[in-house]
């Protein structure tokens, strides 16, 4: 048996975790800076970094607490190290490579995308591979073909705006405020979503994204009709994002001979996404594997899990390996 702790720091989440062999959730503690960032309208790096610094220990030990777990239990430590905001990931790295170094127990670090990745085992480690997952969020748009375990191919990813960061744009034009996604969600229930036909960017051209296209259409829209009540304009602006987004993930599926749709990231939580995904793989009868709420978010859980089988392939990482923003996933093709 395997007990890692989990340490996840690489934007605005503060967020630490116990997983036993990489698939047992003991805890998953998880601090939001939510409030803190709504001010500015986006993240604030230097205010996100002093954050977790507040927070990381209370954190740790909360995980530690909720899982019954003692720190000379732990049979590794874990923490993102990359991609993220650099002061950000350094509180978690540093965090992580200190309680290593007092426990005298493996340090691994652990890519932040690839933990997303990690996060549909948590929900079901005997999926099937390969895995058409769409990882979507505030900084990342891409479909991955996830092969096994270290196994990855990106299929296609966005050129500019990943889409979370369309909605956090979206949002703040609406005079909706800050974070756009489960604001702009909400009311879109109550919206037309065939009220205004938006763009479907790059619907046709492969399998990368754009979505800088779409947002910049919806700011004309907002100029040109000022009284469209708000929630149609989020209405239909989601109808396009979500269309184009599972239109090129069932591609991408049909490409690779995929039995199951995976969403990862914040945005994977988006409720008309999961909806239209889940329908799509019945209609041509894949498997829909829908993290919750809580793994899809930032979370430490989906990092202890990524470290038990980096740990296993790979060993520790180096004491000397720091933060790294702009880590590429690695992929075999």
């Amino acid at each position: 048996m395997t007990t890692i702790l989990g340490i996840e720091t690489s934007c605005d989440e503060t967020a630490a975790a116990v997983v036993v062999d990489g698939l047992d959730i003991r805890s998953n503690v998880i601090s939001t800076q939510v409030e803190l960032h709504a001010r500015y309208g986006g993240v604030v790096p230097e205010v996100a970094s002093r954050a977790h610094l507040e927070s990381i220990n209370a954190v740790i030990t909360r995980a530690l607490d909720e899982a019954g777990v003692s720190l000379g239990e732990l049979d590794a430590v874990a923490a993102c190290h990359g991609p993220g905001l650099a002061g950000a990931l350094l509180v978690g790295v540093s965090a992580g490579k200190a309680l290593a170094l007092v426990l005298d127990v493996p340090y691994v670090g652990v890519h932040h995308l690839e933990a997303h990745l990690h996060a549909a085992w948590l929900e079901d480690p005997s999926v099937e591979m390969p895995m058409a997952v769409l990882l979507v969020s505030g900084g990342h748009t891409m479909i991955v073909s996830m092969e096994g375990t270290g196994r990855y191919r990106i299929l296609g990813q966005t050129v500019d705006d990943a889409a979370g960061e369309a909605y956090d744009k979206v949002a703040r034009a609406l005079g909706l405020g800050y974070p756009g996604g489960p604001v702009i969600d909400r009311i879109a229930k109550d919206g037309d979503p065939r009220a205004v036909a938006f763009p479907r960017p790059m619907l046709n051209e492969g399998l990368d994204f754009s979505f800088s296209g779409l947002k910049t259409a919806v700011m004309l829209e907002i100029r040109r009709n000022p009284d469209r009540p708000a929630r149609d304009i989020a209405a239909s602006f989601q109808a396009a994002v979500v269309e184009t987004l599972v239109y090129k993930l069932e591609k991408a599926a049909d490409q690779i001979g995929a039995r199951t749709l995976v969403l990862g990231g914040g945005v994977a939580a988006n409720s008309r996404l999961r909806a239209r995904v889940a329908e799509v793989a019945e209609k041509s009868g894949r498997r829909a594997l829908l993290p919750r709420h809580d793994l899809c978010t930032d979370n430490g859980a989906m990092i202890a899990a990524a470290a038990h089988f980096r740990l296993i392939s790979d060993g520790p990482t180096s004491l000397d390996d720091g933060a790294t923003p702009g880590l590429i996933l690695p992929t075999i093709g």
